[in-house]
């Protein structure tokens, strides 16, 4: 029995290498071979790299220079993101078919609840290898899936048998899968998280489990009441097919290093321009303006500002992310801009959390 736990079937879909499988796809004298989807020239970070790239050590948000050092025979590829958008809504429109409790994380990954489902089927690993099956014949790329009682689970499952694969994990294995899972794969916890939980003895999940509320609070802050829950099964985020977007953003990378502010005006005025284009396109104003700025050695830093009224209007932008950019001195030249608005007149206001209630999971998955 596992508490608090609502009887759900979820199936979390993650497209293989999906940039560059599109790409392979598109163009098949790139089949087989290793390819990067962006990352060309001396500046460039990849966004997406083939299963014959990753072999090699070369990942997405990795320097270019870099990843042409560990694959010499490494093909750069120009993203094409009209296309993969294209390609996406075929995808979205197959899990249609089967439930409109649809969540999409990005083009390429989606949550589904097929509790209930359009088909009436009981199974959701059949619907799974079904969906995945008419993504491969109807679209002509793979996918992964993880199936599961809740989000987090099935998220976690579904990158155990990538690529083309899925793995269920039954209500009555929960526990004993998180347990032996190691800390790396808990989606949540990143590189930073995984050394400090190590650095604590914290190497899988029942080590996790073996921590106290109180001791996950004190190290790991606001994350440690997650870390506590979800390696006891416990995680009653809903399926939302009309996520509320809680922010929007445009940044830009430059050729060249750049060291004087009046420089950095121009490219601000460009990047509060597109900010307020995808502003008015999803029709949402923000009130909070942050200016992220990342130096030449890579570290970044972030200055924000709330003002009193929401603002989409290029000019209100632009004038607010140059009073950041002029909030402080620089640390050093800078290799990239961006601007973000959030704190948008979309979000509602939390609702007091619903005690959990313990239940049994008796149902085919």
């Amino acid at each position: 029995m596992l508490a608090g736990l609502p009887i759900r079937k979820i199936i979390h879909v993650d497209m293989d290498a999906f940039y560059a499988s599109v790409e392979q796809m598109d163009n098949p004298k790139l089949k087989g071979k290793p390819i990067a989807v962006g990352g060309g020239g001396k500046r460039g970070v990849i966004s997406a790299a083939s299963y014959e790239a990753r072999k090699f050590g070369v990942k997405s948000a990795m320097a270019g220079n870099l990843a042409a050092k560990l694959c010499p025979e490494l093909i750069f590829v120009r993203p094409n993101f009209e296309r993969y958008s294209e390609i996406s809504k075929k995808i979205r429109s197959i899990f249609l078919d089967y439930t409109d409790l649809v969540e999409p994380l990005s083009l390429d990954e989606a949550y589904l609840d097929v509790t209930i489902n359009k088909k009436g089927n009981p199974s959701a690993s059949l619907i799974a290898k079904e969906i995945r099956d008419r993504i491969f014949n109807e679209v002509g790329l793979t996918a992964s899936a993880g199936i599961s009682i809740n989000k987090f689970i099935a998220k976690v499952a579904s990158d155990y048998n990538k690529p083309n694969g899925q793995k269920t994990v039954n209500p009555e294995e929960v526990i004993e899968f998180l347990e032996q899972l190691d800390i790396r794969k808990f989606y949540g916890v990143g590189k930073v998280t995984a050394e400090k939980m190590y650095q604590k003895g914290i190497f899988t999940g029942l080590d996790l489990k073996q921590k106290s509320l109180e001791y996950l609070d004190e190290n790991f802050g606001k994350s440690g009441r997650y870390y506590y829950y979800v390696v006891r099964g416990i995680h009653n985020s809903e399926v939302k097919p009309n996520r509320i977007r809680k922010s929007l953003a445009a940044e830009r990378t430059f050729r060249e290093n750049l060291s004087s502010e009046i420089f950095m005006l121009e490219k601000l005025e460009h990047i509060a321009e597109e900010v307020s284009r995808r502003l008015t396109k999803s029709k949402v104003a923000g009130k909070t303006v942050t200016l992220k700025i990342k130096y030449s050695d890579f570290t970044l830093q972030t200055r924000s500002k709330t003002l009193q009224y929401y603002l989409s209007d290029k000019s209100m932008i632009l004038e607010t992310a140059k009073d950041l950019l002029y909030q402080e001195k620089l640390n050093n030249s800078v290799r990239l801009l961006g601007i973000s608005i959030s704190n948008l007149n979309t979000e509602k206001k939390k609702k007091p959390e619903q005690k959990t209630v313990s239940v049994q999971l008796k149902f085919e998955f």
